[in-house]
């Protein structure tokens, strides 16, 4: 029978105490950190969805405004080119009347 290598008599080695209660104490206090950290992201993030909000409501305001005073304007231009129709229509009219010309041949010009 082969013989076993190694000494019998080796130094056993004594295992160091581990310290798990400053281990626990070291993860408590990485975890209260990052609990903490997480609700001051989440209040910052409340914060800006109301703020986004409120500059959403703003906008969609503004948008209204925006629109009322577009066709606003576009009815302002068409009275105004009517306007200005009406008055070209009234001199050619002038014109001819102060030509001469009577009634009833105006209204065949015009059709």
């Amino acid at each position: 029978m082969p013989r076993p290598k190694g000494s019998k008599n080796k130094p056993k080695t004594v295992k160091a105490t581990v310290d798990f209660a400053a281990q626990i104490a070291e993860k408590q206090a990485a975890k209260e950190a990052a609990a903490a950290e997480i609700a001051s992201i989440t209040a910052n993030i409340d914060a800006l969805k109301a703020d986004l909000k409120t500059k959403k409501a703003s906008l969609k305001k503004l948008d209204k405004e925006l629109v009322k005073l577009e066709s606003k304007k576009k009815d302002a231009e068409t009275k105004a080119a009517e306007s200005a129709k009406k008055a070209e229509a009234e001199d050619v009219l002038k014109k001819l009347l102060a030509s001469g010309m009577t009634a009833d041949e105006i209204l065949e010009k015009l059709k």
